[in-house]
């Protein structure tokens, strides 16, 4: 199988201080143009999956979703 997230060791890291500061976070990223393309990281109750929102897997404990 296939990893469709992977994160460098200093991305791990980061992801293991934000959610030490910020409880569960998630990241997502719109299938949008412009600044929508950008992966956004939010405290897990602070964004609203929708139906159409794809789970590609979890990195560092944290989901990460594309539109």
């Amino acid at each position: 199988m296939v990893d469709r997230v992977v994160a460098t060791p200093s991305a791990l890291a980061l992801i293991a201080e934000l959610s030490a500061e910020y409880g569960d976070i998630l990241f997502h990223q719109s299938g949008g143009c412009c600044d929508g393309s950008s992966p956004m990281c939010y405290p897990a109750g602070d964004f609203r999956i929708g139906a159409g929102d794809i789970h590609l897997g979890d990195v560092g404990g944290a989901p990460v979703y594309i539109g």
